[in-house]
């Protein structure tokens, strides 16, 4: 497999696809895995960093262990679509407090907020003291996520 229009070789591709799904892997451990020499494996690694193509490392939690079992996206539709305006509402939906992901998408909505949050008053109180507040938003609607499962990603083999 092949990634279109970059100059990713297998072993790039191979190296992503053993850190996709576990980050966690030593330099050591993920050198053997893949049959190379450690010293190679951190060049590489490292050189994929440089390049922009490994963007972060990120740790997941489990939001219901820590107190935030309701999952919800929030639907957001405009009234108008300026430049500045929709950049400053982006901003200040992805700096909202529980907000794990916010989607600007094309169609009928606007803008997809993933959020995290221990009870319906506090998934409220995000719709009507954070999203609603703002001129340009027309609308909101509200899905409760009832199950989240990660597919396969982008490197499966």
């Amino acid at each position: 497999m092949r990634a279109q229009g970059s100059s990713l070789d297998e072993t790039d591709l191979d190296l992503l696809a053993a850190l996709t799904s576990h980050a966690e892997i030593t330099n050591k451990a993920l050198a053997q895995r893949l049959n190379l020499a450690e010293s190679t494996c951190a060049h590489r690694v490292r050189a994929l960093r440089e390049r922009g193509i490994i963007r972060d490392t990120r740790i997941r939690v489990d939001e219901a262990a820590l107190g935030f079992p309701l999952q919800a996206i929030i639907k957001v539709r405009l009234a108008h679509h300026t430049g500045p305006k929709v950049t400053a509402l982006f901003d200040a939906l992805v700096a909202t407090p529980r907000v794990l992901q916010v989607f600007h998408v094309a169609g009928v909505d606007d803008f997809l907020v993933h959020v995290a949050v221990e009870d319906a008053t506090a998934l409220r109180d995000i719709v009507l003291e954070h999203i609603t507040v703002h001129p340009v938003v027309r609308g909101t609607e509200t899905q409760l996520v009832f199950e989240l499962r990660d597919g396969v990603g982008l490197l499966a083999r």
